[in-house]
């Protein structure tokens, strides 16, 4: 014969996880959670303070197209005239970088990253925008940017002049050279050939007119690739205006950490959550669940939840009865003593064992709980006498009732004593101590309802027909597991705090020591 395997029972399906159980985890976690986030906010205000925001200066050039007339219109397509990409991919391009990175001593990736250009469609603008700690660097940097791309591009420009004046003047060299061969030449031709040379001078002077007059086109051009129309001014830099969206996302992301570590401390330590946690964990059927008092004025669930779970023991177990209260970690005395006054309310004699030093408290917490025992079974209500039957005679006096009549002290046949001193004196024997309404009971009982509650050690409750033993934590004293062998066990399972693996190595030894629990009461953190 085998025991009862640990866990659900056959056949029944595992059971799913569902959304609920996935926000449980970080409410059940709240504190790492708002650790967490704190922590995330308190590193977004520091990284705020310490760090100066960013400031964003701006400038506009106007980039125009370098041709011989000036005055000619561009038309409608304005922007074709002049290729803005590629005036944007030379605005950021690399001289321009190192321009600004040779002025302001940084880095060239932090200046790239820095500097943006912006290129309006349908126009001829590059607008400039460059973000530093400070707004006098931005200032400088932006328009030092502005005008590094008005400079390299003037450049440019000015270096396709010259090639093409060189060019030109290569060609009109080598056209004066064919003049002054034609000239020399015309000087000994004869007749027949002069008209010849004459003729061939006058292409070569016509061309050498037309080469000047290009050059003089050429040499005439504006190579100014455009102006600023916008500089950049301390009083229109822009902060940075997303600061606020820093401490939010430092929250958001220190509660998204907290919650990565709320997940991954519940999968290392395991808690019992609700009923079917401590079901899968112990295999046991549930007795009841007590719930926490929230408020002052509510203790009435929480009484009748204990009420409930002593309805339940009394069922499953005759007198006399030795019930254990177990626990893996967790210390069972509010609810031992709740229990204990639950049972002795409807007339029981109960018995509160415990060994660990708790006598005290648990007499105190059984004091505290008779006060909220229902009025059905209080016992402070005045006994009322049975009715008379109709017709019966009215009796007063001690007269009437021979049997009430007080003995004589001399009785007869009895030979008087002629001392003076003969009369032997008893002391009066009074009456045992009662409760309210006339019940005798213990020095040391405490009435509860109908019934009483004793307490003292485990051996002191050996007579008595109900047991309720207070056993320590099962993890560091096996007291409770041995005492259950005599009787019954009842697992007690803190909710929020009990562990579940603790819980099965309890359910475990209990099983293995022979013992068959009668099932687990499930208490929110604190009352167990």
């Amino acid at each position: 014969m085998t025991d009862a395997p640990v866990g659900p029972p056959a056949g029944l399906p595992a059971r799913t996880v569902t959304l609920a159980d996935l926000i449980r985890v970080p409410l059940h976690r709240v504190r790492p959670v708002a650790a967490a986030a704190a922590a995330g906010l308190l590193a977004a205000v520091g990284y705020l303070l310490l760090v100066p925001p960013m400031v964003t200066a701006n400038a506009v050039v106007a980039v125009r197209p370098v041709v011989t007339d000036a005055f000619t219109p561009s038309g409608a397509a304005a922007d074709r005239a002049v290729n803005m990409n590629v005036e944007s991919g030379i605005a950021t391009g690399t001289e321009v970088v190192q321009r600004l990175a040779d002025a302001g001593g940084r880095d060239q990736r932090d200046v790239r990253d820095a500097l943006a250009v912006e290129v309006p469609t349908g126009g001829q603008i590059l607008r400039f925008s460059y973000a530093a700690r400070s707004a006098e660097q931005a200032v400088r940097s932006v328009n030092l940017a502005a005008q590094a791309y008005l400079d390299v591009r003037r450049a440019m420009y000015e270096k396709q002049r010259a090639e093409m004046l060189r060019s030109y003047d290569d060609s009109i060299t080598k056209v004066a050279a064919q003049q002054a061969a034609l000239q020399r030449r015309i000087a000994g031709a004869r007749d027949g050939a002069l008209d010849a040379a004459v003729a061939e001078l006058a292409g070569v002077n016509n061309q050498l007119t037309q080469l000047n007059s290009a050059r003089t086109e050429i040499a005439a051009v504006d190579v100014s690739p455009g102006w600023v129309t916008r500089s950049a001014e301390p009083a229109l830099v822009s902060a940075d205006g997303g600061r606020p969206l820093y401490l939010l996302a430092g929250l958001v992301g220190g509660a998204l950490l907290g919650v990565v570590l709320a997940y991954a401390w519940e999968s290392v330590d395991r808690r019992v959550r609700t009923v079917a946690d401590g079901r899968e964990a112990t295999g046991l059927p549930l007795l009841g669940t007590v719930r926490r008092r929230r408020l002052r004025g509510a203790g009435g669930a929480v009484d009748a939840d204990v009420r409930y779970v002593a309805m339940a023991i009394a069922e499953r177990v005759r007198q006399p009865a030795r019930v254990s209260l177990l626990t893996a970690r967790e210390d069972p005395t509010a609810l031992t003593a709740g229990l204990a006054a639950a049972l002795a309310a409807e007339g029981r004699e109960v018995f509160v064992a415990d060994d660990s030093g708790r006598v005290e408290r648990l007499r105190g917490a059984v004091l505290v709980d008779r006060v909220r025992v229902p009025a059905l079974a209080e016992p402070s209500r005045t006994v009322v006498p049975k009715p008379r039957p109709a017709g019966a005679a009215a009796v007063r006096g001690p007269a009437a009732d021979p049997a009430a009549r007080r003995p004589s002290p001399h009785p007869p046949n009895a030979r008087r004593s002629v001392e003076a001193d003969a009369t032997l004196t008893l002391n009066r024997v009074g009456p045992p101590p009662a409760a309210a309404n006339g019940r005798a009971v213990d020095v040391d009982a405490v009435p509860v309802g109908l019934g009483n509650v004793r307490f003292g050690s485990w051996r002191q409750g050996a007579d008595h027909g109900l047991v309720l033993y207070n056993a320590p934590p099962a993890e560091s004293d096996p007291r409770g597991v041995v005492i259950a062998r005599q009787g019954a066990a009842v697992v007690v399972v803190e909710r929020d705090r009990t562990r579940q693996g603790d819980l099965r190595r309890l359910v475990e030894r209990l099983r293995a020591a022979g013992v068959t629990p009668l099932g687990f009461v499930l208490t929110r953190n604190g009352w167990g």
